[in-house]
């Protein structure tokens, strides 16, 4: 996207944050396999920023590099001000990770998990039992704090799995596929989990392949295909990119009808419904053209809805293949949106 847009955080409407993570060109390869070919970020501090991508994409890769677990072999990256190669030390005391696997010991119970991470943090004991049990209160984990953390369901083990990282007070955090085998109330519970964390401030990188999910919660979404960022945006301008957006118009009265044909001139026609679908991006100036044109042909439409194409559609498009011609269909996006798409 163009680099004028900027995203708005959960946190309200003013300056740009400065940003608490930022790559350039980071690379990455496995043998004679790119997985990551030049990555740009720019992520502001208390937002939510979402890593979209097919399996094999490289999120996690990415996630692993900005967490200081493996390096890089090419390119530059802070997160918190801290360079990933000069000041591993300083990343890794500003952010908590999360990963795709819960790092819970079922072993033991819920609350001994908290305290063993308190003292991986040198928490003095009074400290530790306090924060452990403000962190047990808050992720509501306080009737199961004393039993086998094993019996805990998946939502309950994310749950403390995310309360284990927030015992540091990191600044960022990473969630890699946090609600991945998640039920709809787990994974909705997740989310205000996260959005509770953002408006504290805390800056959440997020990987998810629940496009819903990035819909519903990141401020900025970027898609990795090919080791590379396809597309990076919010979610409406993102679905701005892929052709089938359009603007449906009905009319009651056939004059009417016939007029705003007339006053149009473009589009597909309904003659048994009187109603019309008119390309469109969806964007407000688009919309207000065509206003003023019915309004200039004294036409006024009974119904008027807008449709945009949704993350799938966008994913698929930045992702996939056209199975007629064995090419990406990123080549089927308009010239206009092929500007925006890196």
């Amino acid at each position: 996207m163009p680099s004028s847009v900027m995203p708005t955080s959960h946190r309200g409407v003013g300056h740009p944050s400065p940003a608490a993570v930022s790559t350039v060109g980071l690379r990455k390869s496995y043998g004679d396999k790119t997985v990551l070919d030049g990555i740009d970020l720019s992520i502001p501090a208390g937002s939510v920023f979402a890593l979209l991508g097919p399996n094999g994409a490289g999120k996690t890769t990415v996630v692993k590099i900005l967490s200081t677990l493996i390096t890089a072999d090419g390119g530059q990256a802070q997160v918190a001000g801290h360079d990933i190669a000069a000041s591993p030390g300083g990343v890794r005391a500003a952010i908590g990770v999360t990963g795709q696997f819960s790092a819970v010991d079922g072993l033991i119970t819920g609350e001994e998990n908290m305290l063993l991470m308190a003292d991986l943090h040198h928490l003095s004991k009074g400290e530790g039992r306090r924060v452990t049990a403000e962190l047990l209160e808050r992720f509501d984990l306080v009737e199961a704090a004393k039993k086998p953390a094993s019996t805990y369901s998946g939502g309950m083990k994310r749950r403390l799995d995310i309360a284990m990282t927030l015992v540091g007070d990191p600044r960022i955090i990473f969630l890699d596929e946090p609600t991945t085998g998640l039920d709809p109330r787990s994974r909705h519970n997740m989310w205000q989990i996260i959005r509770e964390l953002v408006s504290g401030g805390v800056t959440v990188f997020l990987t998810t392949q629940y496009l819903e999910e990035a819909d519903e919660l990141a401020d900025r979404i970027a898609v990795l295909n090919d080791g590379r960022i396809a597309a990076e945006g919010s979610a409406e301008e993102l679905k701005r990119l892929i052709p089938g957006g359009h603007v449906r118009l009905r009319f009651a009265d056939p004059a009417a009808y016939r007029s705003a044909v007339i006053a149009l001139g473009e589009g597909a026609r309904d003659d048994e419904a009187l109603a019309l679908q008119i390309p469109s991006d969806g964007s407000q100036r688009a919309l207000r053209s065509i206003l003023d044109r019915l309004d200039s042909a004294g036409v006024e439409a009974d119904e008027l809805t807008v449709h945009t194409p949704d993350l799938d559609d966008v994913f698929f498009a930045l992702t996939g293949t056209d199975p007629r011609t064995g090419k990406s269909t990123l080549a089927t996006l308009p010239a206009q949106s092929k500007e925006n798409v890196r």
